[in-house]
């Protein structure tokens, strides 16, 4: 797979993440961060200790079950090297996947990230979510708030092998495949490194979404150009471009598509 760094667009004039998004038909969203706090109402570190417990209790080595401290993706991903793509590993990520689809109910949503979704779906970009989440969780937030926004075939999230969690670029290619588009015609928004080196590893152009200075560094440390602290912007570039193609259009509702 050939490597293609700062991947730019061939219709942006400018550089620059309003420049991006303005020359893209096809948004890549990662779901924790981007979208919402997955954890605001179950904390990740207790969802942590509870897999921990569980899987001691069904023999994984105590350990092994420890080593991803109170991340519980960074467990799944020990387990999974540990045992490989097995009855162990299965079982955590089954448990995983209960504890995000449940907490997806409490979910919070990132702000303007709802209207930013509905302003691009109304403006007819493709979109869809590449996530190392659980798709179900995915499929819980979005019902609750945007039910008419995004298809279950255009979430891409977590499979039962770890390996394959970004930064490896699966559901990045899964997700191209699915809205029919191609690295050039796309851009990934994501939060943490392993969303710019996926992007990167498959030519999409990357927006960093960095509302601290902490995260802003971890992305620039393994190449991201660009980064938002807040997604307000990319809502306004996306209006004013749906209103240039059809001058007169206002604001258009949620769900519409242009």
């Amino acid at each position: 797979m050939t490597v293609r760094r700062d991947a730019t667009p061939p219709g942006a004039t400018a550089s620059g993440p309003a420049a991006l998004l303005a020359a893209v038909e096809c948004v890549l969203f990662d779901f924790d961060g981007p979208l919402c706090d997955l954890f605001a109402a179950r904390p990740a570190a207790e969802v942590a200790a509870r897999l921990v417990a569980e899987l001691c209790r069904t023999g994984c080595d105590p350990g092994v079950a420890a080593s991803g401290g109170d991340d519980p993706l960074a467990l799944l991903q020990a387990v999974g090297k540990h045992y490989g793509v097995g009855g162990t590993t299965a079982h955590a990520e089954r448990c995983l996947t209960a504890e995000e689809t449940e907490a997806a109910a409490g979910a919070t949503p990132t702000e303007h990230a709802l209207e930013l979704l509905g302003v691009l779906d109304a403006g007819g970009w493709d979109l869809a979510v590449t996530t190392n989440n659980s798709p179900a969780a995915v499929v819980r937030f979005l019902d609750r708030h945007l039910p008419a926004v995004l298809a279950a075939e255009h979430i891409h999230g977590r499979t039962s092998d770890p390996g394959l969690l970004k930064p490896d670029p699966h559901c990045l290619v899964r997700a191209l495949e699915s809205t029919g588009s191609t690295a050039a015609t796309a851009v990934m928004i994501g939060d943490s490194p392993a969303d710019c080196l996926a992007a990167k590893a498959v030519g999409v152009p990357f927006i960093g979404y960095a509302v601290h200075a902490r995260k802003r560094r971890a992305l620039e440390e393994v190449g991201a150009r660009w980064a938002v602290r807040s997604l307000r912007g990319l809502v306004e570039t996306a209006r004013q471009r749906v209103e240039s193609r059809e001058p007169g259009v206002g604001p258009l509702p949620a769900g519409v598509r242009g």
